[in-house]
């Protein structure tokens, strides 16, 4: 770890935040102590082609900080929520710490105005109950219409951060905030119909910020650069890091880096500064920037500079990873730069990364025996041979153990099993949901293996927090396998299967109600009819492991002959506007087509199975398929 970064490890090597440093304290010290200092650079790109800086030193920014933290402590009181919706920038950062330096709750969300996200946005505000919106001016007429439907008595307060004079700042009193109060709550991204807010602490934060610092080999002279939502963990978490120490960092909208590409590339490469560089994003951006991002006419780019580049928020491809690194290993890009990574909101964000020295590793194994919970590690070219990627080193002062969730017990190396967490990082648990946080958050490991325990130097009464996803651990760093869950994760994007099955159902009643299943499929594992559909706008590619959507749905009474192209469109249609994600297949089977389990809930698992074996389009009725139990 950096030096700067020493007086947080303690004579045992583990990170320990002192008591009274919490994010607000961070902050003042840099206030006083950096006050000329740039803080916050924010790239607009929504006038100005090459972009207009906007920048904020840390003397600035904590005199908007106290001014808003004011005029919010004149309408809230300690521990209310405070919801953030405003458009990506400075007023963003300044609105989410603010809420913090007033005593209240953070939640990080969205400008209402984001399209395709209302539903969440409803139902992420119900459950919270914010007292008070810090949003922009920008953005303030079209806050005020989304709660206009609401009782006059039930509305928050609204309030714009960039009309609020710094003069206000004068009465602003700093909060009695303790290490284990909750400083924000991240909303888990995915399902629109069941929320949930994880408690972050002021201490979990501090922790796994250093955790990630640690990990990368960041230090005061790093500096970031991000384009990533700040409601998104990752975002949030990379936004967080000034404030323990470290350069500014430079933030653009996600639609900037969509468009152009060329815009984060540029803003990772050397400056006059010298100072390295650090990112991260979705596996999806590496090959879109490998596509979109390079130079042109010239220009010049030298991207030896770079630190590290998380790649996270999905499972990580091995083409994305090559092309990015065939693009931009002429412009000095170091092999050692992408980093595949694991985190989650649970645990604020970051557990594990590839070791700042490594290059990313990827094994093959048999896939017959992974389905059958062993990593056999096989040739390349072996039958059966599929592609893992290792996420690396879990960061210190983190424990994850390969659970089966059965039995409490931990699993030998080489054996899949659940993934549970323990660490200071770890949320409290998830707001108002008490039996869903004893659940996940409350869990205590039975039995350890007797050599080699990954969760040696956990105590043995800890709590244990269980992340739905299995994973295994091979020659010490560890694999994501899949999910306990059936998440749908696409482009950096979580989906809730139910979710995307209620609105396939909705868009046309040719689809069966309750007969609809959602799940994810690697692109090199997709039949070839769905590349010689043209709308389907994929190139077929043997190393390509991308996660892409498919929906299966059984035909309504009366549709049986229907012709499905018009049926799938108008099904596409309504996910791409509602969720935001392309489906790639859409495939209309019988009645009585979709496996289901015992109790009568749809088999994902065993439905996605059947699937990519063909058997699907062959018309088979339930009958043909085992009665497979899936998890909740």
């Amino acid at each position: 770890m950096s030096h700067t970064f020493d007086e947080y490890i303690d004579e045992n090597g583990h990170i320990v935040i002192g008591e009274g440093k919490t994010l607000v304290r961070h902050v003042e010290v840099n206030v006083a102590k950096n006050a000329d200092t740039l803080a916050y650079r924010f790239m607009d790109y929504s006038t100005e082609r090459d972009g207009e800086a906007h920048e904020l030193t840390w003397a600035q920014f904590g005199r908007r900080l106290r001014a808003v933290a004011a005029r919010l402590q004149q309408v809230t009181s300690p521990g209310d929520r405070v919801a953030i919706l405003a458009p990506q920038g400075l007023d963003y950062v300044i609105a989410f710490f603010a809420a913090i330096y007033a005593g209240t709750i953070a939640v990080p969300l969205f400008d209402p105005d984001e399209p395709g996200h209302s539903d969440r946005l409803h139902a992420v505000l119900g459950d919270c109950e914010p007292t008070a919106i810090l949003t922009a001016t920008q953005s303030a007429a079209g806050v005020r219409a989304f709660f206009r439907g609401l009782p006059a008595a039930q509305r928050p307060r609204i309030i714009a951060v960039d009309a609020i004079p710094d003069s206000v700042g004068e009465t602003w009193v700093e909060p009695n905030a303790k290490l284990d109060d909750i400083a924000y709550l991240q909303y888990t991204s995915g399902s629109t119909r069941t929320p949930a807010g994880v408690e972050i602490t002021h201490r979990a934060v501090g922790v796994n910020a250093l955790q990630m610092v640690d990990s990368m080999g960041i230090t005061v002279d790093s500096r970031g650069v991000t384009w990533l939502p700040m409601f998104h963990d990752m975002g949030l978490l990379t936004v967080i890091l000034p404030a323990l120490g470290g350069r500014y960092i430079t933030i653009m909208s996600p639609r900037a880096f969509v468009q152009r590409p060329w815009r984060w590339i540029k803003e990772l490469a050397a400056v006059s500064d010298g100072a390295g560089t650090f990112a991260a994003a979705p596996n999806f951006a590496f090959e879109h920037a490998a596509q979109r991002g390079l130079p042109k006419n010239g220009e010049p780019l030298d991207l030896s500079n770079v630190i590290g580049l998380i790649n996270g928020s999905e499972p990580v491809t091995t083409s994305s990873m090559k092309k990015f690194n065939e693009a931009f290993g002429p412009y000095g890009l170091p092999k050692t730069a992408i980093k595949p990574s694991y985190g989650m909101a649970e645990a604020t964000l970051f557990v594990s990364t590839t070791n700042n020295l490594d290059e990313a590793k990827v094994v093959y194994v048999d896939r017959v025996e992974l389905n059958a919970g062993n990593f056999v590690v096989v040739d390349q070219d072996s039958v059966g041979a599929i592609p893992q990627v290792s996420t690396g080193e879990v960061a210190r002062s983190q424990w994850a153990a390969i659970v089966n969730s059965d039995t409490a017990t931990e699993v030998a190396d080489d054996h899949v099993g659940e993934i549970w967490l323990h660490g200071e990082n770890i949320g409290v648990g998830y707001w108002g949901r008490e039996q869903e946080t004893i659940e996940t958050f409350h869990n205590k490991l039975v039995n350890r293996i007797s050599e080699g325990s990954h969760a040696e130097g956990a105590a043995d009464g800890a709590k244990w927090m269980r992340t739905g996803d299995y994973g295994v651990y091979h020659g010490g760093e560890l694999y994501i396998t899949g999910r306990v869950k059936d998440l749908v994760i696409v482009d950096g994007r979580n989906h809730y299967p139910q979710d995307i099955e209620f609105s396939a159902q909705e868009a046309s009643k040719a689809l069966r109600p309750g007969f609809v299943a959602a799940f994810s499929v690697p692109l090199n594992q997709l039949p070839d009819v769905v590349f010689e559909f043209s709308g389907s706008a994929l190139t077929k590619d043997p190393g390509d492991s991308s996660e892409q959507l498919v929906i299966v749905a059984e035909r309504a009474p009366g549709s049986g002959k229907a012709d499905p192209a018009p049926i799938a469109d108008v099904v596409r249609t309504a996910i791409s506007t509602r969720h935001g994600v392309t489906v790639r297949d859409v495939l209309l089977v019988p009645a009585g087509s979709i496996p289901r389990t015992s109790s009568g809930k749809i088999a994902r698992r065993a439905c996605k199975a059947a699937y990519i074996e063909g058997t699907l389009r062959g018309g088979y009725q339930q009958n043909a398929f085992p009665d497979v139990e899936q998890p909740d």
